[in-house]
C-alpha cells in the first residue's frame, strides 16, 4: 500500500500534478481511496512499486514540487488460521479509517 500526497495545493481547482497521480494508480489497477490530506492506493507489491516511480515522474513532470510517499506491507489475512480474520493490522479506532 501506498498513501502519497502531491503539492502545491489549490483549493479551487484540481492541478494537474494530482490528476497525474490519481491516472497513475487508476491505470495501476490498483484499489484507491481519496482521503482528505492524502491518497493511499493498494495492491500486489510489484504493481504499488512500478506505479510509485511513474506516479514520481509523472506528477513532477506536470508541476508537483513535493511528492510525500508512505509505503506499507499490509499483511494479508490466513483464511485458514481464521476465516473471520481482516486482512492488514489493528488500528486505534478512527486511525486510518475514512
Amino acid at each position: 500500500m501506498v498513501e502519497f500526497t502531491t503539492e502545491p495545493f489549490e483549493l479551487v481547482n484540481f492541478p494537474d500534478h494530482a490528476a497525474a497521480a490519481r491516472r497513475v494508480v487508476d491505470e495501476a489497477g490498483l484499489a484507491v481511496s481519496v482521503g482528505p490530506f492524502g491518497t493511499s492506493a493498494e495492491g500486489e507489491a510489484e504493481q504499488v512499486l512500478a506505479a510509485v516511480s511513474r506516479l514520481l515522474h509523472d506528477s513532477l513532470d506536470a508541476g508537483a514540487n513535493r511528492i510525500s510517499f508512505q509505503v506499507s506491507v499490509v499483511p494479508e489475512a490466513d483464511p485458514e488460521a481464521d476465516p473471520d480474520a481482516e486482512a492488514g493490522p489493528e488500528s486505534p479506532e478512527g486511525v486510518g479509517t475514512q
